[in-house]
């Protein structure tokens, strides 16, 4: 049974009318979330006019994974005041069913209600899965944490610093903005796993892979851009269809950070045995 304070939350959240989308407003509502997700409770969502989907599938939300209680050992939560979402990393580390979960959620500006959520819900079998290890390295990475104004980028800057990665896919011509010292996790995989501090996030792509359906929430205070694609060729046994993906980028000075991806495989490992795929 869900907690009474939280459906009087939820309830208050869903009623609010001022028009303002603000960084409260998210960061409440991307903690009803975490717990709807915890507790297993999908009854304030289900009534809404909501289009949820899990890796790209439309799913009824009373019978997908947000009505599965979870033991949830870290959440972490990005917001965008301009696109009225958030995007929230769930981490379950329980070796019975361990997950990797990155969800975006946006709210009408006028009424808060939540309109659509998208999880892209990683498991084992999935792109280099390994939650413990996703946990491990994070903890390693530690809390990315505001930017003073004076030293924040644009939403333009960090935006594009993200589509040049994936521009990068299709025209290998284009220049990612790499920093010096550049690290990513892959479905638990990290690149600089020995510490060297150095960029290990540059890789050679032969190009010609065409990345769409980018969907966004930028937050400027954290220097983060969330993306949301298909990925083409990702999936080794269906070159042609395009993987539900996951991108989570940090920006410094204009150039990216940290790199954190899930993504949900069609087959075993995406088809995949050994390095990256091109």
């Amino acid at each position: 049974m869900k907690p009474p304070t939280l459906t009087l939350a939820l309830l208050a959240l869903t009623g609010t009318a001022s028009s303002e989308c603000s960084h409260a407003f998210l960061t409440n509502a991307a903690a009803l979330y975490v717990a709807a997700q915890r507790d297993g409770q999908t009854a304030s969502y289900a009534s809404a006019n909501i289009t949820y989907t899990e890796n790209d599938v439309p799913v009824n939300i009373t019978s997908g994974i947000l009505a599965r209680p979870l033991k949830i050992d870290r959440a972490t939560s990005y917001h965008d005041t301009t696109l009225c979402a958030s995007f929230t990393e769930l981490i379950i580390t329980d070796p019975a069913s361990p997950f990797v979960i990155a969800t975006r959620t946006v709210h009408d500006q006028s009424n808060k209600t939540a309109t659509t959520i998208h999880s892209i819900v990683s498991k084992p079998g999935d792109w280099a899965f390994n939650a413990t290890g996703y946990i491990r390295w994070e903890n390693l990475e530690g809390e990315w944490g505001i930017i003073s104004p004076s030293k924040r980028d644009s939403r333009a800057t960090i935006q594009a610093a993200g589509d040049a990665y994936f521009d990068h896919f299709n025209d290998t011509t284009v220049k990612v903005p790499w920093a010096a010292a550049c690290a990513r996790i892959e479905g638990g995989a990290y690149t600089d796993s020995h510490g060297y501090g150095n960029n290990t996030c540059d890789s050679a792509v032969p190009g010609g892979n065409v990345v769409r359906n980018r969907r966004y929430v930028v937050d400027e205070a954290h220097g983060v851009v969330s993306i949301f694609v298909g990925f083409p060729r990702l999936d080794g046994t269906a070159p042609d269809k395009a993987v539900p993906d996951s991108h989570l980028f940090r920006v410094e000075g204009g150039r990216i950070r940290y790199v954190h991806t899930v993504s949900a495989c069609f087959t075993a490992g995406c088809g995949w045995v050994g390095d990256l795929p091109p």
